[in-house]
């Protein structure tokens, strides 16, 4: 049997990977089983283990997968010159978040909130998932220090209560998808705007 090129095991387990998430969207993560997954990859048993030894590494996998690619649009951000406005930078947000929920095979936002729950009972995932976040974390700082040098955010602003922010932001944004009403671009700055106006005083009186 001829052996295969690193570009068609990459190929292969994208697919395995990808048909798990279809599985996921529609059911999640517990009600589904190796076996449905197996039959959504249209894959021998045997291909499938190849790549993925269990559901958990499947799982774990997905949550890599997703906050991974949340990351990425910090680090893209940062890539961009001009630096990308606070305005911008929430646009592109729930951008991301509409092409996520857009997709006719699965839903990513979806995975995310599972993701959350997963990790509460999965030490191990629970650990990884913070060091991943503490990587987009470190992004967005970086982001909200060139807003500051750049005139968009006070001179005596925290970068890092500015990513903290956007970082509770963006995960709220999700929760809200599926569980309240969508969130509007055009009601987050000028909500965030009477927010931080309101928190002022409160910030100067605070010992």
């Amino acid at each position: 049997m001829p052996r295969l090129s690193d570009e068609t095991r990459a190929r292969r387990r994208h697919h395995v990977l990808t048909s798990a998430w279809r599985c996921f969207s529609e059911n999640g993560f517990h009600a589904t089983s190796m076996d449905e997954v197996i039959a959504a990859t249209g894959m021998s048993s045997s291909a499938v283990y190849r790549y993925f030894r269990s559901k958990e590494e499947l799982i774990d996998a997905t949550a890599e997968e997703g906050i991974t690619r949340v990351r990425d649009i910090f680090v893209r951000l940062l890539t961009c010159t001009p630096t990308p406005t606070p305005g911008q930078t929430l646009e592109t947000i729930v951008g991301e978040l509409r092409s996520r929920t857009s997709n006719p095979e699965y839903d990513l936002s979806k995975l995310a909130v599972q993701t959350w729950a997963e990790a509460l009972r999965n030490p191990a995932l629970r650990d990884h998932t913070r060091d991943l976040y503490a990587e987009t974390s470190a992004c967005i700082t970086e982001l909200a220090e060139r807003w500051r040098a750049e005139g968009h955010l006070p001179p005596d602003s925290d970068p890092a209560a500015t990513a903290a922010t956007v970082f509770t932001l963006m995960h709220g944004l999700i929760v809200c998808h599926h569980l309240a009403p969508d969130v509007l671009v055009d009601q987050l700055g000028p909500g965030l705007t009477a927010l931080g106006s309101a928190l002022v005083p409160l910030q100067r009186h605070t010992p």
